[in-house]
Order: structure tokens, then sequence, then C-alpha cells
């Protein structure tokens, strides 16, 4: 058995737009982010639970020049200060800067595909099995899925398409944050009471 030490960590993935903070496209204004509505104290209890947090998140802004890419790290570092000044640790946020459809067969960064998560779960030695993605449209499901880890849809009215597949059934279609961290948290006293 592995020494605590070098025990894989377990995460929750988090899409940012429609998730973490207000849908606004293509924004890269600090000033226009107003974070949903109990995100913050949900935030902190997963991180009590013991996860990392890590954003995964499809910037199409850089490539379509709606944004530069200063914008884009500007935004990253305020993400980073507002986690810390409200007590909480972004261990990533990890990002693909493509267009839809641009170089289809090179980009495994743009959810639904698992690029993104793979990426931070390697750099972050995180354990997918253990991990969550939790997002506002089935292309984060699928990315989750595809990935390996448990997924919760926050069922805010951004999903409108609804299309099938293998990867895009959620384990928990919630309300809001607060009941998707609910959820979460409820697995996680299920599988301490089996153990």
């Amino acid at each position: 058995m592995p020494h605590p030490e070098h025990m894989p960590a377990k995460a929750v993935f988090l899409d940012k737009d429609g998730t973490l903070i207000k849908d606004v496209p293509y924004n890269a204004d600090p000033e226009k982010v107003l974070f949903e509505t109990g995100v913050f104290q949900g935030l902190a209890s997963l991180q009590a639970m013991g996860y990392q947090l890590v954003i995964i998140s499809n910037q199409p802004g850089i490539a379509l020049g709606l944004f530069s890419q200063k914008q884009l790290d500007d935004l990253i570092t305020y993400f980073y200060q507002i986690f810390e000044q409200n007590g909480l640790t972004l261990s990533g946020f990890y990002y693909c800067p493509h267009r839809p459809g641009e170089n289809p067969d090179l980009c495994t960064c743009r959810k639904p595909q698992a690029g993104l998560i793979l990426q931070a779960a390697a750099a972050l030695e995180i354990d997918l099995q253990q991990s969550w993605m939790i997002g506002d449209i089935l292309n984060d499901v699928e990315a989750g899925n595809r990935a390996g880890c448990q997924t919760v849809l926050i069922n805010n009215g951004n999903e409108t398409e609804w299309l099938a597949g293998p990867f895009r059934t959620p384990d928990c279609l919630a309300k809001d944050f607060t009941e998707a961290v609910n959820f979460i948290y409820s697995k996680i006293t299920t599988s301490y009471v089996q153990a």
C-alpha cells in the first residue's frame, strides 16, 4: 500500500462559465465576473472534503480574436486571487484556446474531449476515479466521463441541445452548485459507510 504522502490526490474539475460564474459569452474582464450563488461556500466544502479545485475551460475567444492572451492571463490571475481571498486554493486553471472545429484531429483539449482533465490529472497526480467534473452542459459531462471521473450536470438552462451519447449521462443532475456539492458529499459519506 502506498505511503499516504505518495497517494494520488482527488479533485473536482470545474467548468467556469455557467457553473462557477454567470455565463457572459467571451468575457475576459474580471469586472464583469459574477459568481453564482453558493459557489464559494460549495468550494469551501469540497476543499474541506479533501478535493483539489481545478478549473477546466474552453476559451475560444483568443482564436476568434475577441480577447488577447494577456487579457485571459489577467482573468486567470484574478481567479487565483479571488479563490485565495475566500480561503480557497485553486490548484490549476486549464483551458483550450482553440475555436470550435479548429483542427478537430489535432485538438484533444476542447471539451467534450478529455485532454484538459487528463493533462491536469497527470500534472497534479490526481486519481480520476475518485474525482468529479461539475459543469452546466453535457460537453462538460462527456469530458469528465471520458476521463474516468464521476460527473454532475447543473441543470440551470444552459444545456439546450441534450444530444445523447455514450459519455453524456451524468451521475447527478443538480439544480445548482449547492445541490451538486451536497450530492458529492452524500456519495463520500455513503462510501465511508460501505467501507
